[in-house]
C-alpha cells in the first residue's frame, strides 16, 4: 500500500458485469474478463480481491482461470485476498487453510476472508497455517450488508458485542507485531459509526464504497484512529470501466487518488 497506494480491486466477474463488457456468461467470457483485469492494473495496484464465488459456478474450468488469476497478479508484484469467507470446524477448517494458505496450493493467496461465527476458535486451523506461510486473515467483524448487525451487534455474555469480541481475538494474535500483524478484520465502510475498538494491530478490510453508497470522505468517521491501517476494497466503480485497459488503469489511478487524499 505504501509502494502503489491504498487501494485493493475486487475482481467481481459477475454476469451483469460480463454482459457490460460484451462478452458472453461463460468460462470463456470469463477467462477474457479476469485476464483483462489482471493484465491491466496488477503493476499498479496494491491488492487484488477475487470473489471464489463468481469463478466457482463455472466448476473446475472457472477455478482453473481462478488458479491462473492468482499467480499471474502475484507475479506481477500485487498482493491477492481470496474472498472466499469460508468457515468450518476441525479437518474441515484445516482443508480450507490448506486451499488458501498453504504455499504449496495452486490457490495459495497471500490472504483469505473468513468467517467466525462457528466460534472465533474454530478458525485456529486457518491462523496457524497463514502464520506458517508468511500470509494473512481477514476475518468478519463488521459488515457492510443490512443484515449484519442482528448478529455482529449482539451482545456476548460479558457485554461486548459479538464484533468486538472478534476485534479482540484478532488483537491477541497481532500482539507484538511490527508495523502491523497479518489478522485482519473486515469493517464495513457504509456503518457511518463503528463503535467499536478497532485499532486491533491489523489490517482493516473496508467493504462498501462505490457501489453501495460509500466514499473515500465516509473512512475517517467510520474508522476513527485506525484509519491508516485501513484497505479499501472497490469492485464496480472500477470494472465498469473495462474492457479497454487504459479506461480500467484511469479509473484505478483515480480512485487510488481520492484515496490518497483522505488516507495519506
Amino acid at each position: 500500500m505504501d509502494e502503489r497506494g491504498p487501494l485493493c480491486v475486487g475482481i467481481d466477474p459477475h454476469a451483469a458485469l460480463l454482459e457490460g463488457w460484451g462478452l458472453g456468461d461463460d468460462v470463456a467470457g470469463l477467462e477474457r474478463f479476469t485476464r483483462t483485469v489482471v493484465d491491466a492494473l496488477a503493476d499498479r495496484v496494491a491488492v487484488f480481491k477475487p470473489q471464489s464465488a463468481f469463478f466457482e459456478r463455472f466448476g473446475s474450468r472457472g477455478v482453473a482461470v481462478l488458479e491462473q488469476a492468482v499467480a499471474d497478479a502475484r507475479s506481477a508484484g500485487a498482493l491477492v485476498l481470496m474472498d472466499a469467507k469460508r468457515g468450518d470446524i476441525g479437518s474441515t477448517m484445516a482443508a480450507y487453510a490448506a486451499a488458501y494458505l498453504d504455499r504449496r496450493s495452486p490457490l495459495f493467496s497471500d490472504a483469505v476472508t473468513l468467517s467466525p461465527y462457528l466460534g472465533f476458535g474454530s478458525l485456529r486451523p486457518a491462523l496457524d497455517t497463514a502464520r506458517a506461510n508468511g500470509a494473512g486473515v481477514f476475518v468478519l467483524a463488521l459488515t457492510s450488508n443490512p443484515e449484519g448487525p442482528e448478529v455482529q451487534r449482539a451482545a456476548a455474555a460479558d457485554g461486548r458485542t459479538v464484533a468486538q469480541v472478534v476485534l479482540d481475538h484478532l488483537a491477541t494474535e497481532n500482539a507484538g507485531a511490527e508495523p502491523l500483524g497479518s489478522f485482519g478484520a473486515v469493517v464495513g465502510a457504509t456503518l457511518g459509526e463503528a463503535d467499536a475498538e478497532l485499532a486491533m494491530g491489523g489490517p482493516l478490510l473496508a467493504p462498501g464504497l462505490g457501489a453501495q453508497g460509500a466514499g473515500p470522505e465516509d473512512l475517517p468517521r467510520v474508522f476513527g484512529d485506525a484509519l491508516r491501517n485501513v484497505l479499501p476494497t472497490v469492485s464496480r466503480a472500477v470494472l465498469r470501466h473495462g474492457p479497454e485497459a487504459a479506461a480500467l488503469r484511469a479509473a484505478a489511478d483515480a480512485e487510488t487518488d481520492a484515496l490518497v487524499a483522505v488516507l495519506g
